[in-house]
């Protein structure tokens, strides 16, 4: 059953000293809810305190193609976390499932090997009655969802790992109870 995501852990609104900067890249196929979803991102980050000139939007052509801009948009270093929406709606052919999933694989690869959040704000769904629901509607909206995602994980990121282009310590083997 698809409901709402949890809500964030915190909602604390950022130091406006804080320089975080965050990018939307938003794919243009099934513009009208991408719009919706932007929407909702945009809303979230300001609400946690992020001002207009720190949030960039991006379009690119499609949810395919969100991997790829966020890719190039980590490496820069210009953003502390870059939030990916679009919709792709299941039509007749199998075309659905290499697009969708591609687009959840290479924006959670974009993450893994630039240490920059990356979130997944793309409505998967069977019909358009469905991605309207998942756009605002009575599921919520994935394009907030996925920006209150991407600063929940600028704050862990911060506090928990290795600062970027440093490896993080090499732990040595753990001691046993008893020394053996």
């Amino acid at each position: 059953m698809a409901g709402r995501a949890p809500r964030p852990r915190r909602r604390d609104r950022l130091d406006r000293r804080d320089a975080t900067r965050v990018a939307v890249v938003a794919a243009r196929f099934n513009e009208r809810v991408t719009k919706r979803l932007l929407s909702g991102a945009l809303r979230a980050l300001s609400s946690a305190g992020l001002p207009d000139e720190a949030v960039e939007v991006l379009w690119v052509p499609g949810s395919f193609e969100l991997p790829q801009a966020a890719d190039g948009l980590a490496r820069t270093g210009r953003y502390d976390a870059i939030v990916c929406v679009g919709c792709v709606i299941k039509g007749e052919t199998p075309h659905f499932d290499f697009v969708a999933g591609q687009a959840a694989a290479g924006i959670q690869r974009v993450a893994l090997d630039t240490g920059v959040p990356a979130t997944f704000g793309v409505i998967t769904a069977l019909t358009e009655e469905q991605a309207w629901a998942r756009a605002g509607g009575a599921v919520g909206n994935r394009g907030q969802e996925a920006a209150d995602a991407a600063l929940e994980m600028v704050a862990f990121m911060r506090a928990h790992a290795a600062p970027r282009g440093r490896p993080s310590p090499k732990r040595g083997p753990r001691s046993r109870p008893g020394g053996r």
